[in-house]
């Protein structure tokens, strides 16, 4: 299916990273469910300004029924099955760098948080989408992911746990999928230059990463978007299982 034949869900679309997401499929002509779950005003603003292939729908997506009521009112809005999801929201989350706590005093509640955000959002939303998936034999699923798999260069222990957690559960969810015309695939940036996440990373962190990598510049959410589009267009019609690295160069996977 071309991007513009499309319905797709983008969780935490109305913010940071996911507006940005949101905005690149609006371009393209795809439809647009923007997911959110306290940023009602952003989220209404957002839509009317895309006009009618972009509507605004509220669930938590750690809750499995809310979910499950969020697609039933997106067929009813759009008169058309979701076709393709990006799990984008994010458990709320500062990259804060040396605020963090390190290892010895970090608590299992903020392990817990993020696997409930990442894991448990994306196991819902698939879970939720599969059902008419599967009915027209097609699917997209895009996880967004981190690079700190590879470059654990800040002490970000819980969310890079629940990020690597997601890459295997994108790469079984591929392979079981695969059969019914489904792919699922994984994206993951480093720091990104500015998204509200990244807001409170001091500039001279933004300067040395940019600084590390072959282009000499930090990733922009734009262009992170960009790479997303690429998995739900038939130009990734052939990759499934996968984990796209975009920072620049910085690492290489």
């Amino acid at each position: 299916m071309q991007l513009s034949e499309q319905w797709v869900l983008v969780t935490g679309g109305a913010r940071g990273l996911g507006q940005a997401i949101t905005r690149a499929l609006a371009r393209e002509g795809a439809g647009v469910v923007i997911n959110y779950h306290r940023s009602d005003a952003a989220a209404q603003a957002l839509a009317d300004e895309l006009g009618p292939r972009a509507i605004a729908l509220q669930a938590d997506v750690t809750d499995a029924a809310a979910v499950q009521r969020l697609f039933a009112a997106a067929r009813e809005r759009t008169g058309a099955p979701v076709s393709a999801v990006v799990n984008n929201a994010l458990a709320q989350f500062s990259f804060d760098g040396d605020a963090r706590p390190k290892l010895g005093d970090i608590a299992w509640e903020r392990f817990s948080q993020q696997i409930e955000g990442a894991v448990k959002g994306a196991l819902n939303t698939m879970q939720a989408a599969l059902p008419a998936m599967r009915a027209q034999g097609f699917g997209r699923i895009v996880n967004v992911g981190t690079n700190l798999f590879q470059n654990p260069v800040v002490p970000y222990h819980d969310y890079t746990a629940a990020k690597a957690a997601l890459l295997s559960l994108t790469r079984t969810a591929a392979h079981d999928l695969g059969p019914d015309g489904i792919t699922v695939n994984m994206v993951s940036g480093g720091l990104l230059r500015t998204t509200d996440a990244s807001s409170a990373t001091p500039a001279a962190v933004f300067d040395l990463i940019a600084g590390l990598t072959p282009l000499r510049r930090v990733t922009t959410p734009a262009e992170f978007a960009d790479a997303v589009l690429f998995f739900l267009s038939p130009w990734g019609r052939a990759v499934t299982g996968q984990n796209l690295v975009v920072d620049c160069g910085l690492v290489k996977d």
